[in-house]
């Protein structure tokens, strides 16, 4: 497989969007290794290699188990996971397959009993951005293998 082209390389400034609702959602107070997880499943939904990848090396930097991964698109058969992330998944699913599931009203009363409405939405920007950069990746066939993670200080 064969990149198509480079989206990076045109008018910057929906990548500025979408990288300010990151910059948002790094600091909405939704911690680091959960955010990864979320994007991760809904990458796996998506088949988006290229975030796959990177969600993977993000959620392991910031302390997930390789087992957690390895069992997160079979989540729901395992103990792996608290009714607290169950319910993120569960919730981050319903939105990335919003044509077929339309958000059931049963998957966001659940989540209710472990997010506020202000976290709620915040899962909902966070499940519209990785959804908005799956599309990209998947589309024009962004290459997955050459991600690294940003330095950070401590």
């Amino acid at each position: 497989m064969e990149s198509r082209l480079d989206y990076r390389q045109f008018n910057p400034e929906p990548l500025q969007a979408l990288l300010a609702m990151e910059k948002y959602l790094s600091g909405c107070g939704l911690e680091h290794k959960f955010i990864h997880l979320l994007k991760l499943r809904a990458s796996q939904i998506n088949g988006c290699a290229y975030c796959i990848d990177m969600h993977s090396i993000e959620a392991r930097a910031a302390g997930e188990t390789e087992q957690r991964l390895y069992a997160l698109d079979a989540w729901r058969e395992t103990p792996f996971y608290d009714a607290r992330e169950r319910a993120a998944l569960a919730w981050i699913e319903a939105i990335t397959l919003v044509a077929q599931t339309h958000v059931p009203d049963d998957v966001y009363e659940e989540a209710k009993k472990y997010f506020t409405e202000q976290q709620i939405v915040d899962l909902t920007y966070l499940a519209a951005t990785i959804n908005a950069w799956n599309r990209l990746a998947v589309s024009l066939r962004a290459m997955p293998g050459r991600y690294q993670p940003r330095k950070t200080t401590a």
